[in-house]
């Protein structure tokens, strides 16, 4: 074997170990960092979102302070990363869900958007109010334009939906966004209630409770059965 051909054998095998070296830092760093958003999102649940620092989130991973600022920027951002997250979900699971209805599933884009929200409303409710905060304090502006841009353009697919049966005669003739801001209206309604103490006397079954509105939510504004 020539000293050319070994060395580039040599420097195959060095390139290799390099790149498996680079892959294996990159996975550890994307596992920090869901293992900061998971700690975040415990804390936010256990506590409240008045009461978490960034002291707390890193103690929870086991990591320094510093650490959490090579990941991200700020609370904030953590805060966003999970709302940004949590809207991705949602809008993976409808834009799966209206393709479904293009095929005659015509109740899954209701069925994925209930099923999503109502599934823990804890964390929807939670969301809901870091939203509103992040907002009345104008923390992060432009990524809360990006966060609503994602939402109206799954609520602009959903109108279109919504037309088209309303032109087939399956649902009411009303204008196409009664229908999205009845599905807000009833998961809000149930995730309030679900927290609410004035019902945990009267609720004996909260999960049969809860179903049932997604039932009745499926079948908003249908004319047929």
């Amino acid at each position: 074997m020539s000293q050319l051909g070994l060395s580039e054998r040599l420097k195959s095998r060095e390139d290799r170990a390099g790149m498996e070296k680079a892959r294996h830092k990159v996975e550890k760093f994307k596992q920090r960092e869901n293992d900061i958003l998971n700690a975040a999102l415990a804390l936010l649940i256990e506590q409240g979102e008045e009461s978490v620092t960034v002291e707390q989130i890193a103690s929870k991973v086991d990591i320094g302070k510093g650490t959490i600022y090579k990941h991200f920027t700020s609370k904030t951002e953590i805060y966003m990363r999970l709302l940004f997250d949590y809207e991705e979900s949602l809008a993976s699971k409808l834009k799966d869900a209206i393709e479904l209805a293009s095929k005659g599933d015509i109740k899954a884009p209701a069925r994925a958007y209930f099923e999503s929200r109502i599934a823990n409303p804890v964390k929807d409710r939670l969301f809901q109010r870091l939203e509103e905060k992040i907002i009345a304090l104008n923390q992060a502006p432009e990524l809360i334009d990006e966060l609503h841009q994602m939402r109206n353009a799954i609520q602009t697919s959903l109108n279109k939906m919504f037309e088209h049966r309303i032109g087939e005669g399956k649902l009411k003739d009303v204008p196409p966004y009664y229908y999205y801001a009845a599905y807000w209206a009833l998961t809000q309604g149930a995730v309030e209630l679900y927290h609410s103490k004035s019902f945990s006397g009267v609720v004996q079954d909260m999960d049969g409770l809860l179903e049932f509105v997604m039932d009745i939510g499926v079948h908003i504004g249908n004319k047929q059965s």
